[in-house]
């Protein structure tokens, strides 16, 4: 018996690291097509341009990974991003200092994931639900405080946090994405909040006979979220010098694709922010090559969800798999 236990063990371990080396051969399998097909993918200039543009999603892929390994789902990413850079920007034009504004635009995406997590654990709405309602919320809060028009007139030194480079080399959006990723890797790996996080994702109903508070873990969880969905639409304003209302519309598919490609699993309980770091890193190349070799946006749409289908295919697949043997 015990050597069955093992043996099933070692099996779940071995096709774990199998499905994370898939994700890394498939990576490099793209890098090598989009090299062959564009001389301009494998440059200096164009690799630190994917790390730029994929800043953004990595950072919101980091709180969606949490969410998704305590067997949720944030449908509002997106929409969060945007509020938050309309109202850091707004504050900006309005002669408030760079700190207090982008400190107002992470307690927006703060206070947005704050309200999920209260939705979902107090007034036990699906996840699915409470937070596609807040999509819609968020999103038209932010086109009612611009009126649909984006913010012009930043400062030119607002501008650092999204675009500027260290040493003149590395984005510093990147720099940051690093930092945040080994943060979120230590909360999931070493701490309390993290066990937890995966005990409420495995079994929910263990982990509140082991005495997790599931209500203020869930709660903290999506908080987290928030935060750092108010910090990547910083960012991105930074980036583009202004506050766009309609910013990150359709990029909860592309963070959640991310998450999912990088090991996650709806049913929960699996996950880590490696993971969601080498899915954004998928995605960040996937529509780069797209853009170098000129294929419609459209298709990219369709490429993506076809991506998220073949990922959970595949999950699905291998569960069904362990469970027979």
């Amino acid at each position: 018996m015990k050597i069955s236990i093992k043996n099933t063990e070692g099996l779940k371990r071995a096709r774990e690291i199998i499905q994370k080396l898939a994700s890394l051969l498939s990576l490099i399998i793209m890098a090598v097509i989009l090299s062959a097909l564009s001389p301009y993918f494998l440059t200096v200039d164009n690799i630190f341009n994917i790390g730029l543009q994929m800043a953004v999603i990595a950072i919101m892929a980091i709180g969606e990974m949490m969410v998704i390994i305590s067997a949720g789902i944030d449908l509002s990413v997106g929409s969060v991003l945007a509020l938050s850079g309309v109202t850091s920007t707004l504050m900006l034009v309005n002669g408030m200092g760079i700190f207090l504004s982008v400190l107002v635009g992470v307690l927006t995406g703060t206070l947005c994931g704050f309200i999920n997590g209260v939705l979902i654990s107090f007034g036990r709405i699906p996840p699915f639900i409470a937070t596609l309602g807040m999509m819609g919320i968020a999103r038209g809060l932010a086109l009612i405080i611009t009126g649909g028009i984006p913010i012009f007139g930043l400062p030119d030194s607002f501008s650092f946090l999204g675009g500027g480079r260290i040493l003149n080399v590395i984005p510093f959006p990147v720099v940051i994405v690093v930092i945040l990723a080994l943060i979120g890797h230590f909360i999931l790996a070493y701490t309390r909040f993290g066990r937890y996080t995966y005990a409420v994702g495995n079994n929910v109903e263990a982990a509140r006979l082991s005495g997790v508070n599931i209500k203020r873990y869930l709660t903290m969880i999506y908080t987290f979220g928030g935060i750092l969905c108010g910090f990547a639409g910083v960012i991105l304003a930074s980036r583009l010098s202004t506050g766009q209302p309609t910013a990150g519309t359709g990029w909860e598919l592309d963070v959640i694709a991310a998450c999912v490609i990088g090991g996650a699993s709806f049913s929960g309980g699996e996950g880590n922010v490696g993971g969601a770091m080498l899915g954004a890193m998928i995605m960040g190349v996937l529509r780069n090559g797209c853009n170098l070799l000129n294929i419609s946006n459209f298709w990219q749409q369709v490429f993506i969800g076809s991506i998220i289908i073949f990922a959970v295919f595949i999950d699905q697949y291998r569960k069904h798999k362990m469970g027979e043997g």
